[in-house]
């Protein structure tokens, strides 16, 4: 087994040098910094961009057998391709956005375009070398529709997905051209996690929203599938970093970094160069403390490290003349002959002068407009050594969810930030160091390692889910046996829910009428004497009595509370005399729920809220929910949450019940019970655990059995009494219901 990494770019760059021979280099960024650092079990391989557009294809040979030595598989891209794609759609349209700088957001139609090109030649690239037994881990925003397009190709493929910059919230989101491919593209995962909860919540709603799909939690059934959703911080190599000043090179980069600075006070600020890094506010923070601070004139350092990047992207090129001008001006304002109080470097720095850096600053200051975790952040805390240090931090950041021990900011407030290096500069040396060992008692908790393999717990977790799911699928020999017991049973009960298994989900219940395929099935199953067929349904006895009642059939409405045999009904209980508080709560929900509606039973009320935005019908569900719970208590009432419906009945019927009561008036060599819904696990307990009981959508633990959608439904009955099988329009009725049909079609004899 192995674990293929897939991520815009590969750890290790390759560059041309002048007599056409390749050097391979380190690649830049958190990303291959902390997965190169992660530890794992299994092979790893890595896919992707080797960080050079080459056009013959002798060169790509080169690079690729080069960098397959270290089991990484590069994805060969053209210029305008890498352009397009890169500098383009993932940095020019979905960056910004998810960054929340709207105004910064570009939309091209090239964009779009190659960023589709280049995720289909990742999936060409990871299907030609990964085998089923595989985990494909593909890592961040550039890959967006990879996911899906590998599920098509590959469907029981393990497929986990990690976003590391911020999932922005839906009415932004919602701005995105393609948001509807780019989600179901996502969703193409097993497994899909965030830094934080916010990220999560984030994806969900706009999913929610957007695709019109409903998450349980924090998980959702697409097909045959279910997807888990998660928040999963991104931790360091903590160890590494702790233990880096004993490293010589890095001890000899600490004496030389003190020399250089002296007794003045060393504030770092390390980041690439892109606009939601907050670096503009930042010295506009520094500069007013200069201006109100004097006493500190001549003893404090601000060390600015910008690593340079998309330096061609017209808003990054302006923002590096923003910042050379600022910087400029605080040390034309403010420097002397013995002291300038911006150092300004803008290049990168090899790993041990980095660790020099923050093992020898007093105070870090990381305050990026938005972030998705920030691991500089985590690296100065991890690098001091019984030294003292304050992290300045901008609560945009995620990791400040972790990291509460440092003096947090809104990065906006430019006073803010001015008050915090003064708060950090007077604070005692006891109170930094307690603060720092707090922050690296959590941060040597939750490494680098430990995120990896959190993820991988959830996301083994979610594929054996699927597995066991799987097996639950009414396929192959299921199939094969579950038509030999009804074959050869002399008495059947056969009980079917109606909403969401004999019929679709409608958004209007009273537009979910039987169709004539419905009508002319249940006919013929009722012409069996072997069967005995019920309708058990929440429906109320009058709609079930005016669209099947002319059928030979039994039926069970409003939870049990009515039931219909020998072409009669009886009332099970008396109808209820609704208070005028319950009325009354129920309306008002109503009123304040647009696109919802109350429904008046005999025995029973429903607030249905399904045309409601999801969002909303949910609070109002829960919210309704608690409105009730005392009325309900005092009138010994039963609240029941369905599907986007919140129900009031008597406790004393449900699905169970009306089981019971067949159940106990004849016996049943074969029962076959379907439903889709909650409350149709109340039928399924009551069951015999020899009867086959089939979930309608999302799997069940009290169900023996999972068909994934409702059209599956009808062909699986049709099945059952040998009945126009194999009509092409049962087969056009959705693609999952091949593994049903196709079966049957080699099952039967010829002349059937």
């Amino acid at each position: 087994m192995k674990l293929y990494i897939i991520s815009n770019r590969l750890p290790a760059k390759a560059c041309k040098e002048k007599n056409g021979t390749f050097i391979f280099s380190r690649s830049e960024g958190g990303l291959a910094t902390g997965l190169n650092s992660l530890k794992t079990t299994d092979e790893k391989h890595w896919i992707g961009w080797p960080g050079i557009c080459v056009d013959k294809k002798e060169d790509e040979q080169i690079i690729s057998e080069q960098l397959e030595k270290l089991n990484f598989h590069p994805v060969f891209l053209s210029c305008d391709q890498y352009k397009n794609y890169y500098e383009g759609y993932s940095n020019s349209t979905i960056w910004p956005l998810c960054h929340y700088f709207f105004a910064y957001t570009e939309y091209k139609n090239c964009f779009w375009k190659a960023y589709q090109e280049v995720n289909a030649l990742f999936c060409e690239k990871i299907c030609s070398i990964v085998s089923a037994d595989d985990y494909v881990w593909i890592q961040d925003y550039q890959l967006m529709l990879l996911p899906g397009m590998l599920r098509k190709r590959m469907p029981h493929l393990r497929i986990g997905y990690f976003h590391h910059i911020p999932f922005p919230s839906y009415e932004l989101f919602r701005i995105l051209p393609e948001r509807g491919e780019i989600l179901q593209g996502l969703l193409g995962a097993d497994f899909i996690a965030f830094h934080t909860h916010d990220y999560m919540r984030h994806f969900i709603s706009a999913a929610e929203r957007v695709l019109n799909i409903d998450f349980q939690l924090d998980e959702i059934q697409i097909g045959n599938r279910v997807i888990r959703v998660e928040a999963l911080p991104m931790g360091i190599n903590y160890d590494l970093y702790h233990s880096v000043s004993e490293n010589p090179e890095v001890q000899k980069a600490i004496n030389r970094f003190q020399n250089l600075f002296g007794n003045h006070k060393m504030i770092l600020s390390v980041d690439r160069l892109d606009y939601s890094k907050g670096i503009l506010h930042r010295l506009w923070g520094f500069s007013l403390f200069l201006e109100h601070h004097p006493e500190y004139l001549g003893k404090v350092t601000l060390a600015m490290v910008i690593v340079p990047s998309r330096d061609q992207v017209n808003q990054y090129a302006e923002l590096k003349t923003k910042i050379d001008e600022e910087i400029g001006a605080i040390n034309g304002k403010y420097s002397t002959i013995d002291w300038t109080p911006v150092c300004y470097f803008y290049h990168g720095f090899s790993f041990e002068e980095l660790a020099a850096m923050y093992f020898v600053a007093d105070i870090a200051l990381v305050t990026p407009l938005r972030d998705g975790m920030n691991l500089v952040a985590k690296e100065y805390v991890a690098t001091k050594q019984n030294n003292p240090g304050v992290l300045i931090l901008s609560e945009m950041a995620g990791c400040a969810v972790e990291l509460t021990d440092a003096i947090q900011i809104n990065p906006n407030d430019i006073e803010e930030i001015e008050q915090a290096i003064v708060k950090a500069l007077e604070m005692p040396e006891r109170e930094q160091k307690n603060r720092i060992n707090h922050m690296q008692a959590i941060l040597s908790n939750q490494t680098i390692n430990k995120w990896a393999a959190d993820f991988m717990t959830e996301w083994n977790d979610i594929c054996s889910k699927n597995q066991r799911f799987r097996l639950k699928r009414i396929v192959g020999p299921v199939i094969s046996d579950i038509r030999s017991r009804y074959k050869h049973a002399h008495k059947r009960l056969i009980l079917l829910d109606y909403d969401g298994t004999l019929t679709a989900i409608r958004n209007r219940p009273e537009d979910a009428k039987p169709d004539p395929e419905l009508i002319e099935l249940l006919q013929q199953l009722a012409e069996d004497k072997k069967n005995h067929i019920v309708i058990n349904s929440g429906r109320d006895h009058l709609t079930l009595e005016k669209w099947l009642g002319q059928l030979p059939i039994s039926f069970a409405a409003e939870h049990g509370a009515f039931y219909k045999e020998n072409g009669k009904w009886n009332k099970n209980i008396q109808s209820t005399e609704w208070s005028p508080s319950l009325l009354s709560t129920l309306k008002l929900f109503v009123s304040k729920t647009p696109r919802s509606h109350l429904e008046v039973k005999d025995t029973a009320l429903a607030f249905h809220y399904r045309q409601t935005d999801s969002w909303l019908g949910a609070l109002r569900a829960q919210q309704l929910t608690n409105s009730l719970i005392k009325i309900c208590l005092q009138q010994k009432l039963q609240i029941l949450q369905g599907d986007k419906v919140v129900e009031i009945k008597s406790p004393h019927c449900n699905k169970g019940s009306e089981v019971n009561r067949l159940l106990q008036k004849d016996h049943y060599d074969f029962i076959l019970a379907i439903g889709d819904d909650v409350t149709d696990d109340d039928m399924f307990q009551a069951l015999p655990s020899t009867s086959v009981t089939v979930k309608i959508g999302t799997a069940s633990k009290n169900a023996r059995y999972n068909l994934t959608a409702q059209s599956e439904v009808i062909p699986f009955l049709q099945a059952l009494i040998h009945r126009d099988l194999f009509q092409q329009k049962n087969l056009d009725r959705k693609e999952n219901i091949f593994s049903i049909m196709n079966f049957f079609k080699k099952l039967l004899p010829n002349n059937k």
